[in-house]
């Protein structure tokens, strides 16, 4: 995992090995400055020596200065690198992503790999920024203050040499106690992620039925679990620092009893007893800072596995290694097609099930059927946004498996069930269909797809911005805009997935019929709810819990269908040409 991660490193390996180079000769420095003021206690002021204790006290200042120098180059090249290494990851997952299927994304959830690319970032950049300086830093520090305690004293060096043992199998106890529950709190954030994301994104909904309440209920049982997770990894943890104080103590006690009984007996000198207290100091803060990293590493583990999931995570649907670049027609084909979402399912527990259909060239399709009847999953596999599990789909005589995806999806236009539009203009919006489409190629579209006049009513016309998930047009509005874009990209196949069910059926009916007059040979494929929707389609599929249960014109299905005619009839009767834009 920690080889995977370090690659990652690229193009900021120079600043990566500058800093921990920069830390050794910030420590060679401070580990002299001890040296220096014990000979100016020990010979200078010792002898009344002041020319002495000028030119020691002169080469003590250069030695500060140069550890204060060396000290902020790590810190600079540090922060350079840990950020740099950060957004290489971020980059990594980003572009990783735009490879799942819907298949690797219900996987880690939506929610879960937000939390992913910003929290545990954060928490990896965090500990390579301490790896690559304060752990370089730590232990040479400690070893080198060592040898210069050695080589004062090698019977107080003992002190140490027992000390550091001891409080590392103490160390590796926290460890392995406080790991599982990091673990545990990560996956509480991503719940925590998702109660937000789902709080925000719906929030007039919430205030027009008044539901504040249950939310900060739902949100506060999920803040509450976040923290009793953390208060127990970090109840753990918090043994780190009164260990850290007690050895440290222990040690500064010992080495002051010893020393004075070394110095009474002529065998150490004052300067030198100073010079090892200090020398104590650094090992022990050495041991404080190597046990905050170790702190550190211990969460970002738990972030750096879930991580390295995102990116080691293959995506369902891939290319062949010589796929087909160009597809022929809109034609499509369903050869005993059977699918399910997940190869964990129970394998007889099938959305949608021995599918056969023949669809022609820019022909009009309509589907309908209940909630849960696998409409949304009966389009999505055309485009292969879903593999189909058993039999196959052709489009234009191909294999859907067979092309190139981009090539696949550049023909197929979806104007999906959710509509989502993205903060910018209207026209920019437009433009993800066509990338360099000039106005009247945008105004022509919207006239197809009845935008155009309600976008003029506006002061910007085209260039008015609209909100992050277009909030300040109306559903209507907004899935016209959505259709338009689609049919923007000229697409052999137009697939509408109850993207019409906000507009009127005046303005539904003006729709289809600038469908049938302006792209006749596009194959249009509609999914709708209401009868009018679909009922003038060249063909209607009737879906009924994942299998297909009538096929025909709207007049066959009156005359064969049940269901089919219980939706007319509840329909006609209903009213259905209430409904608003």
């Amino acid at each position: 995992m920690f080889r995977k991660l370090a690659s990652y490193v690229k193009e900021y390996k120079k600043s990566t090995i500058l800093t921990p180079i920069f830390v050794i000769l910030e420590v060679v420095m401070e580990v002299i400055i001890p040296l220096l003021m014990a000979k100016i206690i020990d010979v200078g002021i010792q002898n009344g020596d002041v020319h002495y204790i000028l030119e020691i006290g002169g080469l003590l200042i250069v030695c500060a200065i140069l550890s204060l120098t060396f000290g902020m180059l790590s810190g600079r090249f540090a922060a350079k690198a840990s950020a740099g290494y950060a957004k290489n990851l971020r980059k990594e997952m980003f572009y990783k992503i735009q490879d799942y299927s819907f298949e690797n994304i219900d996987k880690f959830s939506t929610s879960s790999l937000v939390t992913r690319m910003t929290t545990d970032v954060t928490n990896v950049q965090m500990a390579f920024q301490m790896i690559i300086r304060i752990l370089v830093r730590g232990p040479i520090m400690m070893i080198f203050s060592l040898l210069m305690v050695a080589s004062i004293s090698a019977k107080l060096s003992v002190i140490f040499l027992v000390a550091i043992p001891v409080l590392g199998v103490i160390l590796f106890f926290i460890a392995t106690k406080a790991h599982p529950n990091f673990e545990r709190v990560f996956k509480k954030y991503d719940k925590l992620n998702n109660v937000v994301q789902e709080n925000v994104s719906a929030i007039r909904v919430v205030k027009a039925y008044v539901k504040e309440g249950h939310e900060k209920e739902k949100f506060e049982k999920v803040n509450s679990e976040v923290y009793t997770n953390f208060k127990k990894a970090q109840k753990i943890v918090a043994f780190n620092g009164p260990v850290m104080q007690f050895t440290i103590y222990t040690c500064i006690l010992l080495i002051s009893w010893i020393g004075s009984g070394l110095i009474i007996g002529g065998q150490m000198q004052t300067g030198e007893l100073s010079s090892i207290i200090t020398y104590a100091w650094q090992i022990l803060a050495s041991l404080m800072m190597i046990s905050f990293v170790f702190v550190m590493v211990i969460m970002a583990q738990s972030s750096a596995e879930r991580i390295i999931e995102v990116i080691e995570e293959n995506p369902t649907i891939k290319n062949k290694e010589k796929p087909i670049e160009k597809v022929k027609d809109g034609s499509i084909t369903f050869e005993n097609v059977s699918f399910r979402y997940s190869d964990e399912e129970d394998e007889n527990n099938f959305a949608l099930e021995n599918i056969n259909l023949e669809i022609k060239e820019g022909e009009t399709i309509g589907v309908i059927g209940g909630t849960g009847s696998s409409k949304s999953t009966l389009v999505q596999l055309i485009p292969r946004l879903y593999d189909v599990t058993k039999g196959s789909i052709k489009v234009g005589g191909v294999d859907v498996r067979d092309y190139d995806i981009k090539a696949l999806r550049e023909e197929v236009a979806m104007v999906l069930q959710k509509n989502v539009l993205f903060s910018g203009s209207i026209a920019e919006n437009l433009r993800w269909g066509k990338k360099n489409a000039d106005q009247e190629e945008l105004e022509e579209v919207c006239k197809l797809a009845q935008a155009d006049g309600f976008i003029k009513e506006f002061p910007s016309k085209y260039d008015t911005i609209l909100d992050q998930g277009g909030t300040n047009v109306s559903g209507g509005q907004k899935q016209r805009i959505c259709i338009a874009r689609a049919i923007l990209k000229q697409p052999k196949i137009l697939i509408l997935d109850d993207s019409t069910s906000a507009v009127d059926t005046k303005t539904d009916a003006l729709i289809r019929k600038a469908f049938r007059e302006k792209i006749p040979n596009t194959t249009k494929i509609i999914i709708a709810q209401r009868i009018s929707s679909i009922e003038d389609a060249d063909k209607i599929i009737v879906l009924n819990d994942g299998k297909i249960d009538g096929i025909g014109t709207s007049e066959e299905l009156l005359k064969t269908n049940a269901i089919y005619q219980e939706v007319y009839e509840s329909q006609m009767k209903g009213g259905d040409d209430n409904e608003e834009n």
